[in-house]
């Protein structure tokens, strides 16, 4: 059996294999009126293929846990029951496939607001269906966007409270796996790192407060999510700022991340999905194949706790190595799967493992 292949447990819930899809927005909702980040057609269809082709966990793209959390105005949401129904038709289909269905519930702070990417991604005003974002510190994220709102500690609170009203209607919906977003420059990031938080109150400053958000938001999820399932917490592992001697302030380490994770793991957190960067749009990033494997190795290691590995994987034998040498418990693979919806079970023939297809493509394994 290829160990690639192999399922892994995660309290009660077994995965079937260790490919699993990262969550990547597709920008594609109504961007306004009461269909407002509904998952359509588009969605049904996109992740229905990934399922089909043997991925064994999909995480469902950022969603977003109220109208001002979403990155742009076509993102989806996961604040109403109207929104929650409808995802009920891609995990069911997701289930009959024999793929776990996942969902990773987001803010996006400072960075909301935006276009799509295939428009530019500049951000938009209210003629646009915009809004004013809000931060940590009211600071923006680049030349050209708004300065952000500053949460207030009662903003602040209401965020955590909108994190567990979103994971009660994800879990109504029939996921089996919630992600919290805290990477990539988002708001649980933006609190994380001392580039972006300048607070001097109880969430600011020093470590402990600038982790006291996530840890609160992680705390509410647990509290309403299934003991029984697992909660999953994405994390960039770095902000890539630490060598840059033009930042005014050191950003996030790979070292605060390895502390963090303990912390993680106390409160509940099952595995850390560890991604880099985003949170500093001038950040020098040294990319390459697996270039990102290191901060989720060194985290498996020295804290135990389990984790998933990203960045460009794109072959069924590197893949597999990661799993072999105890590198990361899975793969989260993003733009690969893009490409070809099938890498799970072209992977499978390819190093002589299986995983599930549906009885109608017996006749092409």
């Amino acid at each position: 059996m290829s160990t690639l292949c192999e399922p892994f447990r995660l309290r009660s819930l077994t995965i079937p294999n260790r490919v699993w899809m990262s969550p990547m927005c597709q920008y594609s909702a109504d961007a306004s009126g009461p269909d407002a980040g509904v998952p359509g057609d588009w969605h049904f269809a996109h992740y229905g293929a990934r399922a089909v082709g043997g991925t064994g966990l999909i995480v469902v793209e950022a969603t977003a846990v109220s109208p001002e959390g979403r990155i742009s105005p076509g993102d989806l949401g996961i604040w109403n029951d109207r929104q929650s129904a409808a995802f009920r038709r891609i995990t069911t289909f997701l289930k009959e496939q024999g793929t776990v269905p996942g969902v990773q519930i987001a803010h996006a702070g400072r960075k909301a607001s935006t276009d799509a990417p295939w428009r530019g991604g500049a951000p938009v005003g209210h003629d646009a269906h915009g809004w004013q974002p809000v931060a940590p510190s009211p600071l923006p994220f680049d030349e050209g966007h708004p300065v952000p709102d500053e949460l207030t500690v009662e903003g602040i609170q209401q965020v955590v409270q909108d994190f567990a009203a979103a994971a009660r209607r994800a879990r109504d919906a029939g996921f089996e796996v919630v992600e919290i977003h805290g990477a990539h420059g988002y708001l649980i990031g933006e609190f994380l790192s001392p580039h972006t938080n300048h607070r001097t109150d109880a969430y600011g400053g020093s470590f402990a407060n600038r982790t006291r958000f996530a840890l609160e938001v992680v705390d509410a999820v647990r509290a309403v999510w299934p003991e029984e399932l697992p909660v999953f917490f994405r994390i960039s592992a770095t902000d890539w700022l630490t060598e840059n001697p033009d930042d005014e302030r050191e950003g996030w380490t790979a070292d605060d991340t390895v502390r963090f994770a303990a912390d993680l793991k106390v409160h509940g957190v099952d595995l850390l999905d560890v991604s880099t960067g985003g949170n500093a749009p001038k950040a020098r990033i040294a990319t390459g194949p697996g270039y990102q494997v290191p901060f989720a190795e060194r985290v498996r290691a020295e804290v135990g706790l389990p984790v998933g590995a990203v960045g460009e994987i794109t072959e069924a034998r590197q893949a597999e190595k990661i799993i072999e040498n105890r590198q990361a418990d899975a793969v989260l693979i993003g733009r690969e799967l893009l490409r070809n919806p099938y890498f799970a079970r072209h992977a499978a023939r390819e190093l002589g493992g299986e995983v599930a297809a549906p009885v109608q493509y017996h006749r092409a394994t």
